[in-house]
Formats: structure tokens, C-alpha cells, sequence
């Protein structure tokens, strides 16, 4: 390997390390039943926090408060996976490195 594309290569390393610490700080927010149950997902792929408005929780209607949770809890992983996929992107220019995307 030449000088040139080593040096290419520790930049790119170099990036990559910038974009996890970037990506572990950023969140996303996910909503569901029309915001009235809502999630924030990190870039680790964490649930942060769940908030759930008083006014939807009854002794009745767990059945639907728990698919409202998962929903938003499965929109919210997605969203920060594609957060995830798309600043990754931007590091590797659109280059399909195996491991990365």
C-alpha cells in the first residue's frame, strides 16, 4: 500500500471514530397513536426515554398503551438505524465497505 492511500486510510479511520462519537450523542424521536406516546432512540441504538401522555392510560386500554410503546419504540430504532446508515454513507462516500453499512 503507498503512502497516499495509508494516509487515506488513517483519515478515513480517523472519521469513522469522529462519526461513532457523533452518532452516540445524537438521538432521534418517534411518535405513535398521534403523538401521544413518544420515544427518543440514540445512536447506540438505545431507548433514551418514553414518554406517554396521562390522558391514554387506563386500566382498560393496556392492550392498546403497550402496541402504541412498541410501535414507537420500533419506529424509533428505525429511524436511528437510518440516521445511523445515512451519516455513514456520508463518511464513505456511498463506497459499499463490507462491515461498515
Amino acid at each position: 500500500m503507498n503512502r497516499r492511500m495509508m494516509r487515506q486510510a488513517q483519515q478515513l479511520q480517523r472519521r469513522m471514530a469522529e462519526l461513532q462519537e457523533e452518532l452516540e450523542s445524537a438521538t432521534v424521536e418517534a411518535t405513535a397513536g398521534g403523538g401521544v406516546v413518544s420515544v427518543v432512540v440514540s445512536g447506540k441504538m438505545t431507548v433514551e426515554s418514553i414518554t406517554i401522555d396521562p390522558e391514554v392510560v387506563s386500566p382498560d386500554d393496556v392492550d392498546i398503551l403497550e402496541d402504541l410503546v412498541t410501535a414507537a419504540v420500533n419506529e424509533g430504532l428505525a429511524k436511528a438505524q437510518e440516521m445511523a446508515n445515512s451519516k455513514m454513507s456520508e463518511l464513505t462516500g456511498g463506497l459499499n465497505i463490507p462491515g461498515l453499512t
